[in-house]
């Protein structure tokens, strides 16, 4: 599986898990299993609202681009992420930018 991404600045996460030819983004299954070798399902078609292009199968590998949500200041890795390719089933490692953790106060007077 061979996904790119489209980032975008939003608050939101993305989680993604493969099975097979199925994915399960942000906690909802979308099963591909049937889209033929060649096959192309247009963009738009599938219901989900991070998948930001067409689902195609090329040489029997499925190829899609999602949304990557960041944050305001995404580092060059996110902003400018490479497509990664997915032969394991599991989580996906996803590009993110850590949290920025707010400083403590300081006691100096």
């Amino acid at each position: 599986m061979r996904i790119s991404f489209s980032p975008q600045r939003r608050d939101d996460l993305l989680e993604v898990i493969k099975d097979g030819d199925i994915l399960i983004i942000n906690g909802e299954a979308f099963d591909f299993t049937s889209l033929p070798d060649g096959g192309t399902i247009p963009a738009g078609t599938v219901p989900c609202a991070w998948i930001a292009s067409d689902v195609e199968r090329i040489e029997d590998e499925l190829h899609l681009t999602l949304v990557l949500p960041h944050g305001p200041n995404p580092s060059q890795a996110v902003a400018f992420p490479e497509p990664i390719t997915v032969t394991e089933d599991g989580p996906i490692a996803i590009p993110y930018d850590e949290p920025v953790q707010p400083e403590e106060p300081t006691d100096e007077a």
